[in-house]
């Protein structure tokens, strides 16, 4: 099969990263005789340097004629240190969403049993965690009207959602339910928000079509609570735009690094996937920084264009990776060295390439040496 996909390197570590996560999609175009076509674009403080626009149309046209888009990392420290900047890289991104509709960010939380150790939280708390948040994306206070008033003394944001964006992205939670434990989890702020009670009797309402799927509800401070008390309470979390922003990336601990978190953002006609890193300008360039979300990224990508047996084989070569600890530092045990950002990258595609060599030496692969024996 021959595939499109738009490819947004972004800012800081992103480059680097989406080329390793390239070299997993090519290995895969190897390995089950697909075609991957990439068409570059930019977004984020480049597309700024380069043009003005945090987004330029050419991006938008890029990513809508795409069957997917692959991310990299979008900011820089010269405008993240200056608060009064009125272009900023964030915006390139908040605006592909809008024009794309990407209301659904499902962000995966798995704990890796080789990398335990690495969770602030204790082995027996966070063993066997592996929940998924469904976030959505284009709602809320992120994107209601926002005023300082003319003294600079007041200011305000507004936070509004209807009926229909709630309902959307609650049916595709629920159904991805259905394929895991059964169990979705509300996070509202219903005693406060009247936004969170129109998500909650929406919410209780839709519910009622998904027989075979419990229903709970969380206040997001609790629910904050609970990811650190006991987090495989969790199934699927649904949530709005900013508690699940919050709780997502707190979510990161768990895991011990959020160089293992990868998301998506879907809508009804495009899907965009990326690790949910930031752009790390200190490592940009210096080959050090985790690729395994970007990788991660790409086996959400190819399950969305109905490749489940490729994305198997991209998230069997990470946990490969993991257990042989052919891994960047952010990660690796005391007892190991570290590799770097495209050892790993050449380790993930060598594996995806050659899954039924038994006389493979996995672990001279990252010190230079011959793959095969």
């Amino acid at each position: 099969m021959k595939y499109t996909i738009a490819v947004i390197p972004g800012d800081g570590i992103g480059p680097e990263v989406t080329d390793q996560a390239k070299k997993a999609l090519d290995a895969v175009a190897e390995a089950y005789d697909h075609i991957f076509l990439y068409k570059e674009a930019q977004m984020g403080a480049c597309a700024i340097e380069a043009s003005g626009d945090p987004l330029p149309e050419e991006t938008v046209k890029i990513c809508r004629a795409a069957d997917a888009i692959l991310f990299g990392a979008i900011g820089d420290p010269k405008y993240d240190n200056n608060p009064s900047a009125k272009v900023r890289p964030e915006q390139g991104l908040f605006r592909l969403r809008k024009e794309l509709d990407l209301y659904c960010n499902v962000r995966p939380v798995k704990a890796y049993d080789n990398l335990i150790s690495n969770s602030p939280l204790k082995r027996e708390v966070v063993k066997g965690t592996d929940f998924v948040i469904f976030r959505e994306l284009t709602g809320g206070i992120y994107f209601g009207k926002k005023e300082l008033s003319a003294d600079k003394k007041e200011a305000f944001d507004i936070s509004s959602y209807t009926v229909d964006q709630i309902s959307r992205i609650t049916h595709l939670a629920f159904k991805s339910a259905q394929e895991r434990n059964k169990k979705v989890t509300l996070i509202d702020k219903s005693n406060v928000l009247e936004t969170s009670r129109l998500w909650r009797k929406t919410v209780t309402e839709i519910a009622k079509e998904y027989k075979n799927v419990t229903l709970e509800y969380l206040y997001v401070d609790h629910a904050a609570m609970k990811l650190i008390l006991d987090p495989k309470q969790f199934d699927v979390i649904l949530t709005e735009n900013l508690f699940g922003d919050i709780i997502s990336d707190g979510a990161s601990a768990i895991c011990g690094t959020i160089g293992l978190l990868a998301s998506s953002s879907i809508g009804d006609e495009n899907a965009l996937f990326e690790p949910i890193h930031g752009a790390y300008p200190e490592a940009a360039g210096k080959n050090y920084a985790n690729p395994l979300a970007a990788i991660l990224a790409v086996a959400m990508l190819l399950k969305y264009l109905g490749l489940h047996e490729e994305a198997d084989a991209v998230e069997r070569a990470v946990e490969k990776s993991i257990t042989l600890g052919i891994t960047t530092k952010d990660i690796k045990r005391k007892t190991q060295f570290s590799a770097s950002t495209s050892k790993v990258g050449d380790f993930i595609a060598d594996y995806i390439t050659n899954q039924d060599d038994s006389n493979m030496n996995f672990t001279n692969i990252h010190m230079g040496q011959s793959t095969i024996i």
